[in-house]
Parts: C-alpha cells; sequence; structure tokens
C-alpha cells in the first residue's frame, strides 16, 4: 500500500498539467474505496437475487446492517443505508446511478459514509427504520447511536422517478454531513426523526405478515419480503385490533403539495410555487422561501418533509410551522382533508379488501376505434378475471366476461387507470355492497351487477 503511493508520488512530479494531477489523485482514491473483505456482508445473496447493480459497488456492505453500524463506530462516519427491492422495475435507473453508476454518489458516499445496501426486509428493526415502505428504493442516513439525521426517497401519482435524482441525493448528503458535524449540539432538531416503538421487532415478528413469508429460509427473488409487504401485514393488524381498517390510516407521507407548497425537487427545501387558496398561500409562504425546520426538525430532503406531514393527523385544528432560513417562522393551519391523496400508486392497498381480482387495463388506440369510443371517453378492457379467488367466482357469476369494455360504475365514468379504479372501490366500497357495471359488448351495452364477497 505505501510503496504504491510512494510511486504515484513520483509520478505526480513529472506530471506538469493540474487537471492530470488531479484526475490520477482522483484515481488512487478510487483504489482505496472498496470496503474489506469482512465488511462486505452477504455477497452470496447478491447472486442469488442476481443485484446486477451491486456488481461494480465494492464500497457498500451488502444486506448488513449490523455490520455497517460496528463499522460507523470505528470510523465515526454517519450511515448511509439504502433499502432496495431489486425485482422491482421501479427506481431502477436510480438505483444503479447510486448503486455504482455515478462516480460523484460514489466518491462522498465511499469517502464521507459508511454505505449499506439492504436488499430484504427479514432482519431489519422496524422501529428504528421507519420510512413510506410503499417506495421500491429508500434512503435513510444516521448516526452510528442510532440518531436519524434524513431520510431520502419519495414516489407519487407522478412516478417513482419523478423527485429522486443524483444531485438531489447529493444535496441530501451535504446536508447530513453539516448535521453529522454539528452533533450532538443540534440533538434537539434530530429527536422527532425516530418515532414510537412498533409492536414487533422484525417482519418476521409481525403475525400477520402473509404465512409463505415468514416461513424464513434462504431468500431468493421469490421469497423476498418486499418493502410493501409490511404496510400489508400492518392493515391486517389494525383490522384485528380496531375491527376494521380507517380510511386515516391510508394518507400515508403526503408531499408538500397537500398543504399547497411546491418544492424544489433537486434543492429539496426551497420553495418553486405555493397553491392559489391553499393553507401555505394563507400563512404567507412564498416563492423563494428555504425550509431550514418543520415543527422543529432539520429539513435536508422533501421525504424529511413528508415524515413531519407523515405524523400530523387528518383532522380539523392541526398546524405544521416551517423555520425559514431567513430565521422567520411561519404557522400552516390545517383542516380535515388536508391529507387525503392519490394513493392508486401504493402496492400496500391491493391487500385491502374489497378486492375485485379483475384485471381491466386502458384500451388502446385500435381497441377504443373498433368499439368506437370518443377520445375522452374512459374504458377499460376485461382482461382476466381471476376464477381462483372467491371475487373473481362471484365477478363471472354475476356474468361479466373477458373481452367486456367497462364504461361505468354505479352511473360514474370509470377512471382512466386501473389502479384508480381499484383505490376508487376501496375507498367508497365494503364487502357487501354491489357494483353496477356498464360494460360494451359486442357494440352493445350491458349492465352487470357484481358483488363483493372479499
Amino acid at each position: 500500500m505505501f510503496a504504491h503511493a510512494d510511486k504515484e508520488s513520483r509520478l505526480i512530479k513529472h506530471l506538469n498539467a493540474p487537471f492530470l494531477k488531479q484526475l490520477l489523485l482522483v484515481a488512487v482514491v478510487v483504489v482505496t474505496l472498496p470496503v474489506s473483505a469482512e465488511d462486505k456482508g452477504d455477497r452470496e445473496l447478491q447472486k442469488r437475487i442476481q443485484d446486477a447493480h451491486a456488481e461494480n459497488a465494492d464500497h457498500w456492505i451488502y444486506n448488513d446492517i449490523a455490520a455497517g453500524f460496528k463499522k460507523a463506530k470505528q470510523t465515526g462516519k454517519p450511515l448511509f443505508v439504502t433499502f432496495r427491492c431489486v425485482p422491482c422495475k421501479d427506481c431502477m435507473g436510480f438505483d444503479g446511478e447510486v448503486a455504482s453508476g455515478s462516480e460523484r454518489v460514489k466518491l462522498l458516499a465511499a469517502d464521507k459514509f459508511v454505505c449499506v445496501r439492504q436488499v430484504e426486509m427479514k432482519g431489519v428493526d422496524l422501529s428504528l427504520f421507519q420510512f413510506d415502505h410503499d417506495l421500491n428504493w429508500a434512503g435513510m442516513f444516521l448516526n452510528a447511536d442510532g440518531t436519524i439525521y434524513a431520510r431520502y426517497g419519495t414516489q407519487s401519482e407522478k412516478g417513482a422517478d419523478e423527485y429522486n435524482s443524483v444531485e438531489g441525493l447529493i444535496n441530501t448528503m451535504n446536508r447530513v454531513l453539516k448535521l453529522h458535524a454539528g452533533y450532538p449540539r443540534n440533538g434537539a432538531t434530530l429527536k422527532g426523526k425516530r418515532a414510537a416503538k412498533k409492536p414487533w421487532g422484525t417482519a418476521m415478528d409481525m403475525k400477520t405478515l402473509q404465512p409463505n413469508l415468514r416461513k424464513g429460509g434462504q431468500t431468493t427473488r421469490s421469497n423476498c419480503i418486499h418493502c410493501h409487504n409490511i404496510h400489508d401485514a400492518e392493515h391486517d393488524y389494525w383490522i384485528e385490533q380496531d375491527g376494521k381498517l380507517s380510511h386515516d390510516r391510508l394518507w400515508r407521507y403526503p408531499l408538500p403539495e397537500n398543504i399547497g407548497l411546491m418544492v424544489d425537487k433537486t434543492n429539496g427545501r426551497s420553495v418553486v410555487a405555493v397553491a392559489k387558496d391553499s393553507p401555505s398561500e394563507s400563512a404567507g409562504l412564498q416563492t423563494g422561501d428555504e425550509i431550514d425546520l418543520i415543527n422543529g426538525q432539520a429539513v435536508s430532503s422533501i421525504a424529511d418533509i413528508q415524515w413531519v406531514l407523515h405524523h400530523v393527523p387528518n383532522s380539523n385544528n392541526q398546524q405544521v410551522v416551517l423555520t425559514l432560513a431567513s430565521g422567520d417562522d411561519v404557522a400552516v393551519k390545517l383542516n380535515r382533508g388536508w391529507k387525503e391523496t392519490d394513493i392508486s400508486w401504493r402496492g400496500s392497498i391491493y391487500s385491502i379488501s374489497p378486492r375485485l381480482r379483475v384485471w381491466m387495463p386502458p384500451l388502446n388506440s385500435f381497441q377504443r376505434k373498433d368499439a368506437g369510443l370518443k377520445d375522452n371517453e374512459n374504458a377499460l378492457l376485461v382482461k382476466w378475471i381471476n376464477r381462483g379467488s372467491l371475487a373473481g367466482k362471484a365477478a363471472a357469476k354475476a356474468g361479466l366476461k373477458q373481452g367486456d369494455i367497462l364504461l361505468k360504475v354505479d352511473g360514474k365514468e370509470v377512471p382512466s387507470l386501473p389502479q384508480k379504479l381499484n383505490a376508487w372501490i376501496k375507498l367508497n366500497y365494503q364487502v357487501g355492497d354491489t357494483l353496477e357495471m356498464l360494460v360494451l359488448r359486442n357494440g352493445r351495452e350491458q349492465t352487470v351487477r357484481v358483488p363483493l364477497v372479499e
């Protein structure tokens, strides 16, 4: 190692161009990036699940959070943990950039952080690692003592990559480094980033987790516990505890847009627009404001804003206090309904009753033309009925057929996408209700009344 460094030093003396000197110095740093063999974690798991993004990412400890904490204590560096559902296609491009594609992320992560790539949820401490489990990629930054500095990773109906970017992540990482340098003096601004303990330790302790996932054993692509499975199990737990699932529990991690703020996706804290007649406009927030704290918590990303909003009830007479870079405090008052938003993109809602068990994608342009549909007329094609399920059997028995074109439900225009229809049914109907479905079959409109049985 030292002989190699001496050789590089002699080479640098003979270089006249400053740019080449800088390039060689970077190359020397890159040589030192990989973690030691004992810190590499479960690389056999990487092979089993075919995690291609981790192949050239030796600066990441693989699927071993405990090893990450140990190394963070030894080095004094902050911990950077990413959670990635490898089989999921959403966030694939961004995940590749973070894991190994972006040299800027790689150099900063390897030099200033202890990095852990977590690809399964089996042994994860769910009380410590609380984040939006409907994401396909999420990042958390922590101190070795378990203090949480920041979260990164945001998704909505606009798509998995709408809010995530290399530049945005780097901005958050640099803010985390400042928080780390100021710790523990700034501990009061970090206290709220940890929530109350869950009733269970890990996913394997959740009695409401799907039985096939609680079997344990060696993880493969086919038996991996996905992040959204945690929300699925939580839904069933709340039903057991409360006798039903309150819709208020479904309004998770609302965006700043829910209070009327459009925050720059790359900066993560600066206000780029304020919605007219919104709570934020009423409070006096303006374009150009930069958010330092919300309810006393340090903000490093949009995900940090969502974390605070997540814990504010969806009820009347609520408020959040934004502390701006100017030093001003602005109180935004909220009333019931402020949290409600489009949740159709969330994978965890599919486990919620009532279930229709019918796959209905939008029609393509040729199918629309053949059916004689207008350009502004929504319609969904009954592509597949799950006849192995109770709900699928009930739909088929009621007369719904593959090839039917769904036009209306209970006299209302059908949503434009199947996931939106799915969410709409779950939010507006209960098991025992009947859906009156107007379908187009062989050019003729017919009504099919489908009972919701599960």
